[in-house]
């Protein structure tokens, strides 16, 4: 389901399941991926793609949500919860963190793309789409404010309300992706930038903890306060 390899600083996690859908048995091989990323020292980056250039990701397996039974998607109990804690944790990874989304990504696919620092995407074909309110799934509301401090207010509101399908190009001039390229150049211009950033990557604890600054409890973006109170009482701010 889920390869991993290394060269030099960056890591290439590369999602190997047909169309990459989305259930417990897929959370726990990504998480376990992770965990061997995470352990390493020095500098480091890291890349997730997808084997196969039509699908990024799918989104969630409905098949296997839909089934009864053993299946080898696992525990569907366990599903929402290790799931929404993975995305936390992608957002939050204490080294930069980089999408080549070489084929679609849709619903879960697109909102696990968000999850990184940059985004690339192909130019010449694929979409990207949140398309809950298009199969009769209502966002929920940690989803949304994933979107909301992803996306300007415009491509927010197509994005999750319209179920906009945003192409490499429209995702690049609202800001959804920063980087597009045909499919034969997409991840080794990926892979360029994440060496470029990998040195911001070896003091994990800076790195991480700004990204728990701007996206974790009492982030500094979500405060009561504007930044003049904010900037006239720093010891109020740790």
């Amino acid at each position: 389901m889920i390869d991993l390899s290394r060269e030099g600083d960056v890591f290439l996690l590369t999602m190997n399941d047909g169309e990459n859908r989305w259930n417990t048995t897929f959370v726990r091989e990504f998480n376990a991926a992770l965990d061997e990323v995470e352990a390493s020292t020095g500098p480091a980056a890291l890349v997730t793609t997808s084997a196969t250039e039509k699908f990024f990701s799918n989104g969630l397996d409905l098949e296997w949500r839909s089934s009864t039974g053993e299946h080898r998607g696992g525990d569907r109990d366990a599903f929402g919860v290790e799931f929404m804690a993975l995305m936390g944790r992608i957002i939050t990874f204490p080294i930069p963190t980089l999408a080549a989304v070489n084929g679609h990504a849709f619903g879960a696919g697109f909102m696990s793309a968000l999850c990184h620092d940059i985004r690339a995407m192909r130019s010449d074909r694929g979409f990207m789409c949140a398309n809950e309110v298009e199969i009769g799934m209502v966002i929920p509301n940690p989803e949304l404010a994933l979107f909301r401090h992803k996306l300007p207010m415009n491509v927010f509101f197509e994005t999750v309300q319209l179920s906009r399908r945003w192409t490499g190009p429209d995702a690049l001039k609202a800001g959804v992706v920063q980087i597009t390229e045909p499919l034969d150049s997409l991840l080794d211009a990926t892979l360029a930038r994440a060496n470029e950033l990998a040195r911001l990557g070896e003091n994990r604890k800076v790195y991480g903890r700004m990204k728990q600054s701007i996206y974790g409890e009492n982030a500094a973006i979500n405060s009561p306060h504007g930044p003049a109170y904010m900037l006239s009482h720093p010891e109020l701010y740790h």
